[in-house]
């Protein structure tokens, strides 16, 4: 059974994983970012996961470890060759491709972990079908993925889909990328702790209501621009509030979608739940193979 060794990076934790061709997540490791750690104390954490999960490919599974997936948060730049994830300043144009590179013997490839996710849901998960969708994550960052047509967009240096940067407050609070009131500096957890001095996980009723109505503004906007109907979205942040901020979200969708292509846009859950990441890293991976094959 072939296998893909699939790697996210997020903001809070890194996470190792191996995904059958099916899209099944068979075996996985997660674990905390040390802030203080410098860069290749990090790299070091990363690189025992990833020995450790090429281990038991073989030794559990009977698997063999065809390519390897990177999802990271971003900026990246392409194929993950350098990442300089916003909630990771030890790592600033690191190059974690090479140095991932080094240890697989693998073909690696990379991407944004929010385009990563796209790619899992219009895979596995609720936009499967779908031709034309934004898949989000609202966690510790808020990034994005954008499929037209089928097509995962690219931008001209991989980053299309970055939602988390839209301006959603003016004049808002000071976001890590230097502009004020994106939605990152708003809603993602960090920023939530920020305003109002409890952590994402004791979250009041007003700031589950808040958090909903703003990730509502950004989508609505991305809707109107790009003729979508529909938004998937995920995150420990998102799936957490649940109900109360999903309604909220959807309710700003209705409001402020009114040009008839947009009208009837709808939000929902990542049904992928806290596999997507690293089946998202798996897809960046099959993708890259299969495209490798026909050149």
């Amino acid at each position: 059974m072939d296998v893909a060794l699939a790697i996210d990076i997020g903001g809070t934790k890194l996470a190792v994983g191996l995904v059958a061709r099916t899209g099944v997540l068979i075996d996985r490791e997660i674990l905390r970012i040390d802030h203080r750690d410098s860069a290749d104390e990090l790299f070091d954490e990363l690189a025992r996961l990833v020995r450790s999960q090429l281990g038991r490919a073989a030794e559990h599974h009977g698997a063999e470890v065809a390519v390897c997936g990177i999802g990271s948060a971003g900026p990246i730049t392409r194929n993950a060759d350098l990442v300089s994830p916003l909630n990771i300043p030890v790592w600033r144009d690191f190059p974690m491709r090479d140095r991932v590179c080094d240890i697989v013997r693998v073909p690696v490839f990379g991407d944004g972990d929010a385009k990563a996710l796209a790619l899992a849901e219009g895979w596995l998960g609720a936009a499967r079908g779908v031709d034309n969708f934004i898949a989000m994550v609202v966690s510790t960052g808020i990034g994005g993925g954008i499929v037209l047509n089928g097509e995962l967009l690219e931008g001209a240096s991989g980053n299309a889909g970055h939602i988390g940067h839209v301006v959603v407050e003016p004049n808002g609070r000071r976001c890590a990328c230097g502009g004020r009131g994106c939605l990152e500096a708003e809603a993602s957890g960090p920023a939530i702790e920020a305003i109002t001095g409890r952590p994402p996980t004791e979250p009041t009723y007003e700031t589950m209501q808040r958090a909903g109505r703003l990730v509502g503004r950004g989508i609505a906007s991305v809707c109107n621009l790009l003729d979508l109907k529909l938004a998937v979205v995920g995150g420990s942040v998102a799936i957490g509030f649940g109900a109360t901020f999903f309604a909220a979200a959807q309710r700003t969708i209705d409001e402020l979608c009114g040009i008839d292509f947009a009208k009837g846009a709808r939000i929902v859950p990542s049904r992928l739940a806290d596999e997507g990441p690293l089946i998202g890293a798996a897809a960046v991976g099959w993708r890259g193979l299969s495209r490798s094959a026909r050149t």
